[in-house]
């Protein structure tokens, strides 16, 4: 899932503070699984920011609701009839969410409040760790499950640095070394034959470099 956190309370009132009406928009996916945008914490910020203009002597309207998605537009419509009330949206959306509520009503301003971090997996509660850069040339199969982009800290295709320790990360001891984990794994899977494949430099014209991406399945399409 897309992970995020909210930003400082001072920069989200200084991106609002030129707008009299406003909108506070969560999105009870990603965001919600990650405790930053679901519908318990766009109600606990559209209430710091009423208490906040009270504080301050201004009169501002901020009211919140929650969609299922922002990222898709069957969802985003459902504010046609309310958008007009309002002259700006604030989004507890992933940067996705920003960007298709932004292009759905290009006549408002479209204002963050989180900071969209990294997809990754949800660990334990509350604890959320990376675990995919969506690099668009899937390697799991080779390393066991575990893609050494996202969890070696040297992003190594072809083995270890050698400066782990105890099964510990050099450069940070509070991280498994991922490729300790590979190794086990694929013990475990008796498949240790498949590091035998060298892999040259990631190619990462798949992810970048030619503008966004897209996927496009026609057997989807209305």
């Amino acid at each position: 899932m897309i992970t995020a956190t909210q930003k400082p309370i001072d920069e989200i009132k200084e991106t609002i503070s030129p707008y009299k009406r406003v909108l506070v928009l969560g999105c009870a996916s990603c965001v919600a699984e990650c405790a930053a945008g679901g519908e318990k914490e766009t109600g606990m910020l559209a209430s710091t920011l009423r208490m906040a203009a009270k504080m301050e002597g201004k009169e501002v309207t901020i009211r919140e609701k929650t969609l299922d998605r922002q990222c898709v537009k069957d969802f985003v419509v459902q504010l046609d009839d309310i958008i007009d009330e309002y002259d700006a949206v604030l989004s507890l959306g992933c940067g996705a969410g920003v960007q298709a509520v932004a292009e759905i009503f290009p006549e408002l301003p479209i204002i963050p409040a989180l900071n969209t971090e990294f997809l990754g997996e949800t660990r334990d509660q509350g604890f959320w760790v990376e675990s995919c850069v969506g690099c668009g040339d899937c390697m799991l199969y080779y390393f066991g499950g575990i893609c050494p982009l996202a969890r070696c800290s040297k992003q190594l295709l072809n083995g270890p640095c050698g400066g782990s320790k105890d099964g510990r990360c050099e450069v940070d001891p509070e991280v498994p070394c991922a490729w300790q984990l590979i190794i086990e794994r694929l013990e475990r899977f008796n498949a240790l034959d498949r590091l035998e494949k060298i892999f040259p430099p990631k190619d990462w014209s798949k992810k970048q470099g030619q503008g966004p991406r897209k996927i496009i399945r026609e057997d989807q399409q209305r």
